[in-house]
């Protein structure tokens, strides 16, 4: 097939005749059919094999995270699996028995691959009433959390560090919030405001060992499937070091204005204490880390525009952004 005639997936860039070959890699996918089923960060696709067998392929933006960190990702994630109760994806080895592969696809740069076991359930939504979900996830937050202070890291554990710097910087993680769509004259000095008070805040709130470490980082309603009794925890593709409470704000991601979140905030809490300890002080400060978020959320849209979730929500976010900053700061600046 001539580089003209390579078809893609939908905004993906990723070519249809390449994503095929790189099927190879692992034994028993040679033709599979694939279904682009996500694009954010990264491209997922749903893999339907014969007998009706499935699999979930991620492909992996370029430059975002490096081969050791996403080794490092699939090591948290199976040991949580192995050593919890929790339900965490369950990463496939290729024939050369790496969970990481690279290939090729429709473009100049290597791409990393990882295929997963599919996993039964569905996505929660907002019309849901979300309480109970949440007092679960509260107690699943607090898991991963008690895990993470007695695990024995690989000596090359490599993740992202999810400061107040590396978020609110120019250069940020994930893009600058001053460049996000809708950031007019009318509401930079607000965000600059809430800029300066979040460092002022979490600079001062510190990271002792107790309130900082590693995190999944993005435990919101996308990457939970819900299966009977059962949350599934999926996608630490995210996951890195942070404070503990960034757990809940990374929940209540895009859905930061809901009527819901007061009672979700509550149940949460509930959940999380009912496995570990929690401070006032780590409580007080939860607010601060939903706005940090927001930040977070505000870059990544404009950063990411060419994918079809940021572009959904480009036009509305930073005025919203602005009435919620706006509650914040009423109180906390």
């Amino acid at each position: 097939m001539a580089s003209s005639d390579i078809e893609f997936f939908g905004s993906t860039g990723i070519g249809v005749a390449d994503l095929q070959e790189a099927l190879n890699l692992w034994q028993g996918l040679e033709g599979a059919h694939l279904e682009l089923i996500n694009h954010t960060e990264n491209a997922t696709f749903l893999g339907i094999l014969p007998a009706h067998r499935k699999r979930i392929l991620r492909v992996h933006r370029p430059g975002y995270n490096t081969l050791e960190a996403i080794h490092s990702e699939l090591s948290w994630s199976k040991s949580l699996r192995e050593d919890t109760e929790l339900v965490t994806p369950n990463p496939i080895a290729g024939k050369n028995g790496a969970w990481v592969q690279s290939a090729l696809l429709g473009g100049e740069n290597q791409q990393y691959l990882v295929l997963f076991e599919f996993e039964v359930g569905r996505e929660p939504t907002e019309e849901e009433d979300l309480s109970a979900y949440f007092e679960q996830l509260g107690r699943m937050a607090a898991t991963t959390h008690n895990h993470v202070e007695h695990w024995q890291k690989p000596t090359d554990f490599e993740r992202l560090v999810w400061t107040e710097d590396r978020i609110l910087d120019a250069d940020g993680l994930w893009g600058d919030w001053r460049k996000a769509p809708g950031m007019t004259e009318e509401y930079r000095p607000l965000f600059t405001r809430l800029d300066n008070t979040l460092r002022q805040r979490l600079s001062a709130f510190g990271r002792d060992q107790a309130r900082f470490g590693l995190i999944h980082a993005d435990m919101r309603l996308a990457n939970l499937l819900v299966d009977g009794d059962t949350i599934k925890l999926i996608d630490f593709d995210d996951c890195g070091f942070c404070w503990f409470m960034y757990d809940f704000a990374a929940a209540i991601s895009f859905i930061e204005d809901s009527p819901q979140v007061p009672e979700l905030k509550k149940r949460w809490l509930n959940g999380y204490r009912s496995v570990r300890a929690l401070s006032e002080a780590d409580e007080r400060e939860i607010d601060s880390f939903i706005m940090l978020r927001r930040m977070a959320l505000t870059a990544w849209i404009g950063s990411h525009a060419e994918t079809p979730f940021a572009a959904s929500l480009a036009r509305h976010f930073v005025r919203d952004g602005a009435r919620l900053a706006e509650k914040y700061l009423a109180e906390f600046a």
